[in-house]
């Protein structure tokens, strides 16, 4: 259950990353209204907040949640962006994932 947790808050901690970075992003490239820079800064305020409920310590997570945010952002290109991911970056989050999985869950020394 511990990494079920950890993985839905992993996500949802991407997903308030990235559309912190994509409204601005639809502001410079798209012509959009500034206005959306504010619910841009609310979302990376939600995002630094959830970085902090996982219990494990900062750098770790930090270094864990890079595994996942590359998945969550492929699985946006996808949603999002319209465009499909291939095999080969499916195999890159599989080893960015595994690389998480060592990183956050791994045994530790006492």
């Amino acid at each position: 259950m511990e990494y079920l947790k950890a993985l839905a808050l992993f996500i949802a901690t991407a997903l308030a990353e990235i559309v912190g970075c994509y409204l601005p992003w639809l502001w410079l490239k798209q012509g959009r209204s500034a206005w959306l820079l504010l619910p841009a800064a609310l979302s990376l305020a939600v995002f630094a907040w959830l970085l902090t409920l996982h219990p494990q310590p900062a750098g770790r997570v930090y270094a864990a949640y890079g595994g996942v945010y590359i998945g969550v952002a492929l699985a946006w290109l996808w949603g999002v962006d319209g465009v499909r991911p291939t095999a080969t970056d499916w195999l890159g989050v599989g080893v960015c994932l595994l690389g998480m999985a060592i990183i956050y869950f791994g045994p530790r020394g006492t």
